[in-house]
């Protein structure tokens, strides 16, 4: 009787280790599909959960003091709010804004400029970026396989304790994978289960005059490269993208991020410059700095009314998902 019971809770948790999509996550049938092969690549509830362990654990740092979530908090939609550019080691300042974690299996190219093309790697920027964990992928393998915690974590992830640099990319790129932000005011309207009121719905049809074309909804982001008029700042002189292509065609462009949960990703633009949505607003109707790259959209001005101007706030609210923010699935785990 004892080893049926034994047997029984053995085969729960692989089950439990190995579950897969759908039942881990799940998107909105009006969302596109996305970039990311899960097929490919399934999703198991045991890699997320290790995933979830190393995000916000500091032992990926070279000091141990900087975690991915030092920089994306799970109450900022996995972005920050405390400082305009990311902090790192030994009190480093980095040179731009954490953008927000959410709905990145619909990303082709990540971070700002578009320099990481697969979340199985894109981990390796900030680990081995000397403002911010300032460490090397060997290294963290070595610490962790000094832990029994990560080796029995490896075991219930791949099948065994042997923990590896691609295994643990994986696992971040599967936690990452598995936040999806698709339960706000704005998706219940969608699915027909809430309406918007009178000021959301005009602040609804002022988003699709003037922002949908690069914010484009649902995911809220064309995924593309923009320069939306922003006057370069002369202290950090980032040119975005061109970085990365070196063609000037690409001066000043920077990703477009996502305007989902925007209400808690302050402050704003890949270097936090705009502290409110109403500063960002006015920016787009009174601060567009004119240049060869400037993108089409933004080349006629923005007119915008003082209460027009609330009432697209009113709708950027809508798309907050306050049961993403406050799952505890994705916040830090407990140690056992």
């Amino acid at each position: 009787m004892r080893k049926t019971a034994v047997m029984f809770v053995f085969l729960a948790l692989v089950m439990f280790a190995f579950r897969s999509l759908p039942e881990l996550i799940s998107w909105p049938s009006y969302f596109p599909k996305p970039v990311y092969d899960f097929k490919k690549r399934p999703l198991t509830a045991a890699q997320i959960e290790l995933g979830r362990a190393l995000f916000y654990d500091p032992v990926l740092s070279i000091d141990s003091s900087t975690s991915c979530a030092s920089c994306h908090s799970p109450y900022n939609s996995f972005a920050h709010t405390d400082h305009s550019l990311s902090h790192g080691i030994h009190d480093s300042i980095g040179t731009r804004n954490a953008p927000a974690l959410i709905n990145l299996a619909w990303n082709t190219l990540l971070m700002w400029d578009g320099a990481v093309n697969h979340i199985e790697v894109q981990p390796l920027a900030p680990i081995t970026n000397v403002s911010e964990m300032g460490e090397n992928i060997n290294h963290v393998v070595f610490k962790l396989n000094r832990s029994l915690r990560y080796r029995s974590l490896f075991y219930s992830a791949y099948g065994d304790s042997v923990v590896t640099g691609q295994r643990t990319l994986l696992a971040l790129a599967q936690f990452q994978l598995s936040l999806i932000s698709c339960n706000s005011k704005y998706d219940s309207v969608r699915t027909g289960d809430a309406s918007f009121n009178a000021q959301e719905q005009r602040g609804y049809d002022l988003f699709l005059r003037h922002c949908n074309s690069c914010h484009t909804e649902p995911l809220f982001t064309n995924g593309l490269f923009a320069n939306n008029g922003l006057r370069i700042d002369t202290t950090l002189n980032d040119y975005g993208r061109f970085r990365i292509t070196h063609d000037e065609k690409d001066s000043l462009k920077f990703k477009v991020p996502t305007l989902r949960n925007a209400e808690y990703t302050y402050p704003y633009m890949h270097d936090g410059r705009f502290l409110s949505l109403y500063d960002v607003i006015r920016h787009y109707t009174s601060g567009i700095q004119s240049s060869g790259t400037l993108a089409p959209q933004l080349r006629k001005p923005v007119v915008l009314s003082a209460a027009e101007k609330t009432d697209l706030v009113a709708f950027l609210l809508t798309l907050s998902d306050k049961k993403f923010i406050f799952d505890k699935r994705f916040g830090p785990p407990q140690k056992k």
